[in-house]
């Protein structure tokens, strides 16, 4: 059975080549899957629609959004792609690891995997936004992929992990049954960062004024949360903890 598949969501940001709209929409197609995101994009030429020779389906069934944040608003968890290293972008898998994860998530959930700009990638705000991105290993001599051959690498190792293989990888590596069960969407679990902000605040916890820890905090929050998700249980219990924290810091 193929229906998780539909639940796992190719979102290519502000990409400037129709080509590579095209030639994307192929390549999701090629590897059984259908659900394109386009965050404003360039226009769709008559070159981008030969690119996407027998995919136009799914290039004309395309999500067109104004933004990341529309775009991810109803996903469980959100993915980026990097070629990039360091502490700013969080943990970062190879890309069969990668993959292997977000097969067990797409069981019962919604996953955005965020593919950069051709020039620039993802910017900083974007990555922040992410649990967890992939790596594509490259040659050094040309370690950029091209954008288009980004997503075909990242789906064909999303279609090889069938009902089996996903289900033995979970159990030998992860052990988490929270990634078989409803996550809360990324919209709907936004409010929680800012009320933990408020909480913060209200502890002292963060000296006045550092907007720049309590930022880092808020980002660190959003990778470990959004590595996995966060059901409804546990959205619960970290709210009610929140509530219990106001109420005995506005009674003192």
């Amino acid at each position: 059975m193929d229906d998780w598949k539909q639940n796992v969501y190719f979102v290519l940001v502000e990409p400037g080549e129709s080509g590579n709209i095209g030639a994307s929409a192929r390549a999701i197609k090629n590897m059984g899957f259908t659900n394109l995101c386009l965050v404003k994009p360039a226009e769709i030429t008559d070159e981008g629609r030969w690119f996407a020779r027998n995919a136009h389906d799914v290039l004309d069934s395309a999500e067109i959004h104004a933004s990341v944040e529309e775009a991810i608003a109803d996903k469980a968890v959100i993915v980026g792609t990097t070629r990039r290293e360091g502490k700013r972008r969080g943990v970062i898998l190879p890309v069969e690891k990668g993959a292997a994860r977000i097969r067990e998530i797409t069981t019962n959930n919604k996953v955005a995997i965020l593919f950069g700009r051709e020039t620039r990638g993802l910017f900083n705000d974007e990555v922040d936004e992410c649990g967890f991105m992939i790596k594509i290993s490259s040659s050094k001599l040309q370690p950029s992929l091209n954008l288009s051959q980004a997503v075909l690498i990242i789906a064909y190792e999303l279609a090889k992990y069938g009902e089996a293989t996903g289900c033995s990888f979970r159990k030998k590596q992860y052990d988490n049954s929270a990634l078989m069960e409803d996550l809360k969407s990324h919209g709907e679990i936004s409010l929680l960062y800012e009320r933990i902000s408020r909480v913060l605040e209200l502890l002292e916890y963060i000296p006045r004024g550092d907007r720049n820890l309590m930022k880092n905090i808020i980002v660190n929050l959003k990778h470990f949360i959004g590595r996995a998700g966060i059901t409804e249980k546990e959205l619960n219990m970290i709210q009610g903890i929140c509530t219990q924290i106001e109420k005995k810091v506005v009674k003192r």
